[in-house]
Formats: structure tokens, C-alpha cells, sequence
């Protein structure tokens, strides 16, 4: 290979620096490294120079870089000079990398490198358009698919003269023709189809075999599945069985408890009329003008405390001296919540409320049944 040295001094740019854009991201790849190991970057902060410059590398660019990673700036030309994916001089918009390593030159990459002599001129030359420039390059890596050649980041394989022309003619015309294989293959697949493995005797029994052992899997699985499931509900009914037998035991070992009536069905209430006689001691206004928080009773929201207050109702130790009678005569005036009172146990509820006791919610402990 021959030497690589930077663009004479009347193609290079006065001056090169990163964009806004590109500054960001150059400070991301250099962060990636620990402190001390910036130079670690020197690659990829090339290739982006690179980028932004229109495909090559000035020296102003190179020195730039060296600046940004704090290294001598001859250590980062020697990069840039040793790998050949820095171009040192400037390219067209297409760059045309072609392959002249042995496979491709079996292949005819000869009639290739004729078509760029012809069409672009010496290597390295930008045409007059500023669309191509071309160079040929040692091996790059493609040899099942040879001649072939890279444009820009784009390889194109399977070539020959004729097809090489159409390409150059589309890029040309401004279009990108559809890179990789320009043949009817698959990638690097062979041309002529599948030559190895080819006997179906050898998936077939492997194809039954496999299918045998999933059909007996699966029927195992099955199998043990159904036992378990038949397992589970012998042991639930036995259960079940065990008792249902000790309750029975139970009921027949104690005498018969007779079932305590309903000493005020919330029904009866709601059809008995209870005479005024009945009514409790009721108070005009409450005293010391403060009245107990009623809400404290379950049940007894803020409209249900209203209407006790209406009804003379302040406190929690009137409704614990209620009688069954007088906690019906109540029952019966609480309009739209009849049978509440004896529903909820007011009674019970007032008369440990009026202890001083005070329950953890503020809308009072449901009574138990």
C-alpha cells in the first residue's frame, strides 16, 4: 500500500470545528471512557469529522480533534494515515471503494476498475459535478459475492460491467440503488441453490422421533394431571364428609336451644304505632349549650343528627336511658329511617359512649351482630 499523506495545502480548509450538534455528541463518546483514557475516542471523533466534512478528513479537522482529547496532534495523524477509512482527500458525493483483491479480480474486477478509469478518471479525482470519486481498496471482506465494491456505507456485490454501469447511472440521476446482492441469491447463499443436507430421510426420522416424544410427553403430563385433580376432590369431599359428621355429632350430643324471639323486629316497628305516652325525656336545646357529636353513633350520619336535635335529642346519655318502648316511640317519629334506632342498637352504642369511651373512626364501631 502506498503512502498516505494529507491533501495539498490549497485543498484544505482554513479552519474546522465541530457543529453544536456534533460538540454534544463527541463529549458523550469522550465520557464513555474513564478520566485518563480519552484518547480511547480518537476513532469515532475522526469518522464524525469525517462526516461533517463531506467525507474526508482536512488537517484543521484532525488537529481538532487531537485538541478536543488533549493528545499530540501527530498521534492522531497517525491514525487518521494508517486506516484507509479516513479518506485524506476530498470525495465525491458517491465514493466508490472498488475491491481489487484476488477473488474479485477472478471475478472481473479488472472490467470494473476499466468502467472507473473511464467514467470518474484517476483515482481519487472528483468529477467536475462533485458526484464521484473512486479508489481501489485491499480486501473488503465479501469474497463469496465478488467483484464487488463499496459506495459510500453501502456494499454492492455480484457485479459485472453491465450492472456496475446501471449503478453509477442511478446515483447519477440522484437515486440509491438498493444495496447488497445485485443477483437472485440470498446474502452469501450459494448461487446454485442448497448442495448439502439435501436427503429428506434425514428430517423425516428425526421429524418422527421428535414427534413421538412430544405425543408421549404430553400424554404422561396429562395422565399425571388427571390424578392429581382426582386426588384433590377425594381429599376435599373427605374433608367435607369429616365435617359435616362432627357437626352432626355436635348438634345431637347438646340439647336443642330454643331461638330467642326477636325482641323488636324491625318490621313489627314499622307497622305497630307506638303512643306519645311512650316518648322519652327530650330536652329543648342542649345543655350548656354544647350537644354530644351524635355521629358517633354507627348509623347516625348528619342528616339522622339533625333530626334527633329536632326531636330534642343532644346527648348520649339521654338514649341510654331509652326503654324498649321509648326507643320504639323514636323509631317510629325518625321519618325515612324507621327501625334504624333498634337496627343499629342505639341504646348499647350511647350508653359506652356516654362512659367518656370515643371509638377510632369518626363515624362510630358498627355494632356486632
Amino acid at each position: 500500500m502506498s503512502p498516505r499523506r494529507l491533501a495539498e495545502p490549497h485543498m484544505q480548509p482554513a479552519t474546522f470545528a465541530f457543529t453544536a450538534e456534533n460538540d454534544v455528541w463527541a463529549k458523550g463518546q469522550i465520557a464513555r471512557y474513564p478520566e485518563g483514557r480519552q484518547a480511547s475516542a480518537v476513532i469515532p471523533l475522526l469518522w464524525r469529522a469525517q462526516e461533517q466534512a463531506s467525507g474526508w478528513l482536512p488537517q484543521k479537522a484532525i488537529e481538532h480533534v487531537a485538541d478536543i482529547l488533549g493528545m499530540a496532534r501527530i498521534r492522531v495523524l497517525e491514525v487518521a494515515t494508517f486506516y484507509t477509512m479516513f479518506n485524506l482527500e476530498p470525495v465525491g458525493k458517491f465514493h466508490v471503494q472498488l475491491c481489487g483483491t484476488t477473488p474479485c479480480m477472478l471475478r472481473g474486477a479488472d472490467e470494473l476498475r476499466k468502467i472507473c478509469h473511464r467514467r470518474i478518471g484517476e483515482q481519487l479525482h472528483v468529477t467536475a459535478n462533485g458526484k464521484f470519486s473512486w479508489v481501489e481498496v485491499e480486501c473488503l471482506g465479501a469474497c463469496v459475492n465478488a467483484p464487488m465494491t463499496q459506495i459510500n456505507y453501502d456494499y454492492y456485490e455480484d457485479l459485472n460491467p453491465e450492472i456496475f454501469e446501471k449503478i453509477l447511472d442511478e446515483m447519477a440521476a440522484g437515486r440509491v440503488p438498493k444495496p447488497g446482492p445485485q443477483i437472485d441469491r440470498q446474502m452469501s447463499a450459494p448461487i446454485l441453490g442448497r448442495t448439502t443436507l439435501n436427503d429428506p430421510s434425514i428430517y423425516e426420522d428425526r421429524t418422527r422421533k421428535l414427534e413421538s416424544e412430544l405425543k408421549a410427553a404430553a400424554e404422561k403430563a396429562a395422565a399425571e394431571k388427571a390424578a392429581a385433580e382426582k386426588a384433590a376432590a377425594e381429599k376435599a369431599a373427605a374433608e367435607k364428609a369429616a365435617v359435616e359428621k362432627a357437626a352432626a355429632e355436635k348438634a345431637a350430643a347438646e340439647p336443642e336451644a330454643k331461638a330467642a324471639p326477636d325482641p323488636m323486629p324491625t318490621a313489627a316497628i314499622a307497622e305497630e304505632h307506638v303512643s306519645d305516652e311512650h316518648k322519652p325525656e327530650l330536652l329543648s336545646k342542649a345543655r350548656d349549650g354544647k350537644a354530644d357529636d351524635l355521629k358517633l353513633i354507627w348509623g347516625v350520619g348528619p342528616k339522622l343528627e339533625t333530626m334527633l336535635h329536632a326531636m330534642g335529642v343532644f346527648h348520649f346519655d339521654q338514649i341510654a336511658t331509652w326503654t324498649d318502648m321509648n326507643l320504639r316511640w323514636v323509631d317510629q317519629n325518625l321519618t325515612g329511617f324507621k327501625g334504624r334506632a333498634v337496627r343499629d342498637k342505639w341504646v348499647e352504642q350511647a350508653a359506652k359512649l356516654a362512659t367518656g369511651w370515643r371509638p377510632a373512626s369518626g363515624i362510630g364501631d358498627r355494632p356486632k351482630e
